[in-house]
C-alpha cells in the first residue's frame, strides 16, 4: 500500500478529531511536509471527500475549517480498511517468511 493512502488515511482522521485543524499542525502531527499536506488536501477537496468553510469572525482570512463530507467519510472507511487488510497480508507473509527460515 502506498505512502499517499497511509498519508491521506491520517489526514482524513486528524480532520474528522478536529476541523479547525490549520494545515501546519496537521503536517506536524503526522509527519510530512506542509506541502505534502497541502497537496493531498487538494485532491481530497477536488474528489469532494473535504470541503472547506472560512472561519466566520477571524481576522486571518486565510484559515479555513475543513470538514468531511459524507463521501469522504465512506472513503476513509474504505482505504482504512484496505490499509488495515494490506498490512495484516504483509504480517502473514513474514510469517511464512520465518516458517521457512526454520
Amino acid at each position: 500500500m502506498s505512502k499517499d493512502i497511509e498519508t491521506t488515511i491520517k489526514i482524513l482522521n486528524t480532520i474528522a478529531k478536529d476541523s479547525e485543524v490549520s494545515q501546519r499542525d496537521i503536517a506536524k502531527a503526522i509527519g510530512v511536509s506542509l506541502g505534502k499536506v497541502n497537496y493531498v488536501l487538494k485532491a481530497l477537496i477536488a474528489k469532494g471527500f473535504i470541503k472547506t468553510e472560512n472561519f466566520l469572525n477571524n481576522k486571518n482570512k486565510w484559515a479555513y475549517k475543513y470538514i468531511l463530507t459524507p463521501k469522504g467519510m465512506k472513503q476513509k472507511v474504505k482505504i482504512t480498511r484496505e490499509f488495515v487488510k494490506s498490512k495484516i497480508e504483509e504480517y502473514e507473509a513474514l510469517l511464512r517468511e520465518e516458517e521457512d527460515e526454520i
